[in-house]
């Protein structure tokens, strides 16, 4: 006899009050339910109910075990939930927060797609550069450039890294000389990106130690990443920004890739999600989409 099975009979005994209750739920006979129990009894060399004409009540052992079967069948059926579930089609609604020009650009691409190839799934996307809270925003998923704060309820997993350039105008060049190395942009103009009040320096790696962090003088600063390139290719100065977004740009001539020599730096691009024992479904297709997808977008951009 099935253990498990016998485990339910018992459970849905106790939770009804009678074998007979139990036996026109679960469609057995009433004799059929006594047997599960006492294949339970006879295994376990324990009592686990004292019957009398009148009435059924759990011993001590038995209402020990019966709270732990209950646990084992709510597991039971998580598990078989969770196989259902690596087949079932992503529906319901996915709420995503992104960084906006990096989501709009890349990340919204991917999840568009989804959206295209899975009817039922709907998509709540925001964008913006504040870090947003999972759990107290209620966002299924997050997505993040750069360096990230450890949290033991968070789950971060890599997607992307992003190649910065440093580029400028031909204009640009022509009136103030190209720099030819790091050192050199201490003579140039920059065009600056502050977000959320703060400056970010450019960074470029170094063989075993912390990347370099260089801040060239500036009199432009912006919040906004296009607004940034659109001020390089009319020539107010040098800017550090996403190859991909400045790809075309850089193909067509308005401006021009320096430093070539120059190993660039990596932004990493992460997706987060609340730990949780059963991930659902939209959020696993969701992560494994832009795994595969920003990469190629990436290297093709590059």
């Amino acid at each position: 006899m099935d253990r498990l099975t016998s485990m339910a009979v018992f459970v849905k005994a106790v939770d009804l009050g009678s074998f007979a209750a139990a036996a026109d739920v679960l469609e057995l006979s009433g004799p059929m339910v006594g047997k599960h129990v006492r294949f339970l009894e006879e295994r376990l060399g324990v009592r686990l109910l004292t019957r009398t004409t009148r009435r059924q009540s759990l011993t001590d052992f038995g209402r020990a075990y019966y709270e732990r079967c209950r646990v084992v069948l709510a597991e039971a059926e998580a598990a078989d939930a969770l196989a259902a579930d690596q087949w079932a089609e992503p529906r319901g609604k996915l709420r995503v927060t992104m960084p906006v020009h990096f989501g709009r650009h890349c990340v919204a691409p991917v999840l568009l797609q989804l959206a295209r190839q899975y009817p039922a799934l709907e998509l709540d996307l925001s964008f913006s550069d504040r870090a947003a809270d999972l759990a107290e925003d209620g966002y299924d998923l997050a997505i993040r450039t750069g360096g990230l704060e450890s949290k033991a309820s968070v789950i971060a997993r890599r997607v992307a890294r992003q190649r910065m350039v440093v580029c400028a105008s031909p204009s640009y060049l022509r009136k103030h000389g190209r720099p030819r190395q790091i050192e050199d942009l201490a003579q140039s103009h920059a065009i600056i990106y502050r977000r959320l009040g703060r400056i970010r320096p450019w960074l470029f790696p170094q063989d075993g130690q912390p990347a370099l962090e260089v801040l060239p003088a500036n009199r432009l600063r912006f919040d906004d990443l296009d607004a940034i390139a659109d001020a390089a290719a009319a020539g107010m100065g040098l800017a550090w920004l996403p190859y991909w977004l400045v790809h075309e740009r850089i193909q067509t001539g308005a401006l021009v890739q320096l430093l070539p020599k120059q190993p660039e730096f990596l932004y990493d691009v992460y997706a987060l999600w609340l730990q949780t024992p059963n991930l659902a479904r939209k959020v696993r297709v969701a992560v494994d989409a832009l795994v595969e997808a920003l990469p190629g977008f990436m290297k093709q951009a590059a």
